[in-house]
């Protein structure tokens, strides 16, 4: 009964869509031996190790009802309580929806009728677990918003949170049929028309400054289920136009916007557009994709520095820092990839992205042993991951990855009538059952380039296979039946075999990878290697060198701080020679394994580096990029490479703690609070002032912190205000326009020695605006010892 419910649901969902090709819901597709049947048995191991009552706890604190167990910690108890039962509910429908595991199946039904219990008892149809949410909302549907990038009246990004429950309960149906989580939603869906009809379009719009998820992509799927257009006119509420006109227009304005509060919007327009057969949201859509991915993105397939989108010409960051991609934005560029491609199938390129960001960056952020989930990948030169715990991180990337690795069958095959498009060469068997059809794909890639195509059941259709970017042209052979087929077709685009096909008929495909170098993005001398779609690295452990790769349950856990590497350290490509991709040779007897004997120079064992898939390579420092020079040049190199980090590794040194201020985490995770307060971009990055008073709580755990830095703009000259730490003032500060070549400048304030100092170590800092004047902005904030 349950599989009827959710093929009905699917069928339900897809009915009227303009898509030209649609997926096969998930539970059509079963994956077999592989890289991604393996990460899908290590997710649901994860998965069943969560513990559903801790889940609830939020859920059941808000309704009132007796709550037996305590919540989990971190995120889920630092005011975003709740976002990972949401993320769980999705995972534990698309689980079963992928294996039919029973337990499984237990799970989602139990979840479901508690967060039911919940709704009824609360009685509004509102469901959450954000703290003293009922207060929050109330103020909301009185029109009385304070919104900043991640709150809406004090609580953290309270729409974002509820996203991940909306999605949780629509995917509980579609994908595993449970009609409560239906009739949930919908009562959800028109709790949030009651709360938000009051609010006029100009409040809603300012109540999207802060991160709301993908709210207009879900509501846009209610619209769907219940054929009710009032859910589509508050999705289209929900669409924030200070992103969607822009680029509708073909303007690039994402320099310095947090990124993943981006893709979702996106993916909303795009699935609006798709519903009501608009433009604007397709354009928009289409544009964003190709900004991001050609302009944006790196060798992994992932974007962004700190979550936030860096100038599109100045890559450099990425290497500097250690806070590489989000593994939570390539989950979200792939649901906005796939939404793209079933517009437009022909386009392969959407699935030569897609296949990369799934191998490089998504299969890659999951440990292989223990199932946990990265969240930051450094692209930084023998830098390295951390991991998060089942029973501690309760990051976003380990609810979208918790999602990620149970979906992993969705996008292998798309249809469209009597034409089957085959997007991935993964191990896995089709049920096409509408048609009465079988496919059986047998493949070992990446590690051999081939995979073979077995008809199971007589039928006349089109089979489409990829043609993918990495094949040299001509260079692709197909087989059918033993027999070679001349291949028309050239890399980006899909071969066609139209024919009635006999039960056992067999199609082999030969995908002939080569070894290539990738720049980096307006950098040159730094290259990522890749066989085919798949990364390479080395891993560069340091001798004697003990790391920590398991992040604690600590506010900033998620990010890997052990010492960085001095990046004049690195290991090199040495050649004289422009082309040395020959100079990679593969090791017999082991799959995508290459030595590159007398190119690698300098570092510490350089001599016995092997390149690997990255996403094979775990519990260690690594080399993606790549810096290369020639013999001539190599010492220069490592000067130039020594001169610009000497500076920022030497305050680095002294630095116990700093804020970023405006941006999200950074200030999330330095208990951000103020009145009157704004942020925003400015040429000299992200600024965050206030009309009455803005603070942060910054660590200083041994009292070792002498001298605060603070960075302003010279444009910004005449304001006043004062600097207040642990209730005293230490400062007046009047902002003037010093005689510097840089628009930024710091000023350093000493500490007095006699400061009372909390026994936590914590520091209490407040910038409190004169009358009439303004505190801030402020660009940076450093605690020096």
């Amino acid at each position: 009964m349950r599989r009827l419910l959710a093929a009905l649901a699917l069928a339900l969902c897809a009915h009227g869509a303009s898509a030209a090709t649609q997926a096969f819901p998930l539970d059509r597709v079963r994956l077999q031996g592989g890289p991604f049947l393996d990460a899908q048995a290590t997710d649901l191991h994860y998965l069943l190790a969560l513990n559903p009552e801790r889940l609830l706890a939020p859920f059941r604190r808000e309704a009132g009802l007796p709550v037996p167990v305590p919540s989990y910690g971190n995120w889920e108890s630092g005011g975003l309580d709740g976002h990972m039962g949401g993320h769980y509910l999705s995972a534990l429908a698309l689980m079963w929806a992928a294996t039919g595991d029973a337990e499984v199946g237990q799970r989602l039904d139990h979840f479901v009728a508690e967060l039911k219990r919940c709704q009824d008892a609360i009685g509004t149809g509102y469901l959450g677990g954000i703290p003293d949410g009922a207060k929050a909302w109330d103020e909301i549907a009185r029109g009385r918003l304070k919104v900043d990038s991640f709150s809406v009246n004090g609580r953290w990004v309270p729409w974002y949170n509820l996203h991940k429950l909306f999605a949780g309960l629509r995917d509980a149906w579609l994908q595993a049929g449970n009609a409560d989580a239906k009739a949930m939603l919908v009562r959800f869906s028109d709790w949030a028309l009651r709360l938000t009809a009051p609010l006029s379009d100009a409040q809603m719009q300012d109540m999207l400054r802060a991160e709301h998820g993908g709210m207009n992509e879900v509501l846009a799927d209610v619209a769907e289920m219940t054929d009710d257009p009032r859910y589509l006119a508050l999705a289209r509420r929900f669409s924030h136009q200070a992103l969607l006109r822009p680029l509708a227009a073909g303007e690039d304005r994402l320099t310095g916007l947090h990124a993943n509060t981006q893709i979702p919007k996106v993916i909303g327009f795009a699935r609006i557009a798709q519903i009501a057969g608009e433009d604007e949201g397709r354009r928009a859509a289409q544009f964003f994709w190709r900004t991001v991915v050609e302009k944006r993105s790196v060798a992994i397939g992932g974007n962004s520095v700190k979550e936030h989108f860096h100038p599109a010409e100045d890559f450099r960051p990425m290497l500097d820092e250690v806070e590489g991609p989000e593994t939570c934005n390539s989950y979200n560029m792939l649901k906005l990839t796939a939404l793209l491609q079933h517009e437009s199938p022909e386009v392969a390129s959407y699935a030569d992205f897609y296949e990369r960001s799934l191998y490089n960056h998504i299969l890659a952020s999951q440990h292989p042993g223990e199932g946990g989930f990265v969240y930051f990948t450094p692209m930084r030169p023998q830098h390295y991951r951390v991991y998060s715990q089942v029973d501690q991180g309760m990051w976003c990337c380990v609810g979208s990855g918790l999602e990620s690795h149970a979906r992993h069958g969705e996008f292998i095959y798309a249809h469209d009538g009597d034409a089957l498009y085959v997007n991935l060469f993964v191990a896995s068997t089709l049920d096409w059952r509408e048609r009465g059809l079988h496919i059986t794909q047998s493949t070992r890639f990446p590690d051999e380039p081939r995979t073979r195509l077995t008809v199971e059941d007589a039928g006349r259709f089109a089979l489409k296979i990829r043609y993918p970017g990495w094949v040299a042209p001509g260079a692709l052979t197909l087989k059918l039946n033993g027999r070679w087929i001349a291949v028309k077709a050239r890399p980006d685009e899909f071969i066609e075999l139209r024919r009635a096909w006999a039960a056992g008929d067999h199609v082999d495909v030969e995908l002939p990878m080569r070894t290539t170098l990738e720049p980096m993005p307006g950098l040159k001398n730094y290259v990522a290697v890749l066989h085919g779609p798949i990364a390479l690295a080395a891993a560069t452990p340091q001798p004697g060198e003990t790391l920590t790769f398991r992040a604690d349950d600590s506010r900033m856990g998620h990010i890997p701080q052990g010492t960085v590497c001095p990046q004049e350290a690195a290991p090199v490509f040495v050649s004289n020679r422009a082309d040395f991709v020959r100079r990679f040779r593969p090791v017999p007897g082991q799959p995508l394994t290459f030595t590159a004997p007398g190119l690698i120079q300098g570092g510490k064992g350089d001599g016995d580096l092997r390149l690997i898939p990255f996403f094979r390579l775990h519990d260690s420092r690594y080399m993606l990029y790549w810096p290369r020079s020639t013999k001539a040049r190599q010492s220069l190199l490592r000067a130039e490479l020594a001169r610009a980090e000497a500076a920022r590794l030497a305050l680095d040194a002294i630095t116990i703690d700093q804020v970023a201020p405006g941006e999200q985490q950074p200030e999330s995770d330095h208990g951000f609070a103020g009145e009157g307060v704004e942020s925003g971009i400015a040429p000299g990055g992200r600024w965050r002032h206030a009309r009455q008073w803005f603070g942060y709580a910054l660590n200083d755990p041994k009292a070792e912190a002498r001298t605060l830095r603070l960075s302003f703009a010279k444009g910004d000259a005449g304001r006043r205000f004062g600097l207040v730490v642990n209730g005293r003032r230490i400062a007046e500060i009047e902002l003037a326009r010093p005689d510097t070549p840089d628009e930024i400048y710091a000023r350093d304030f000493a500490l007095p020695a006699d400061l009372e100092r909390r026994p936590d170590g914590r520091l209490d800092l407040k910038f409190v605006a004169a009358p009439g004047s303004i505190a801030g902005g402020l660009y940076g904030l450093r605690l020096l010892r």
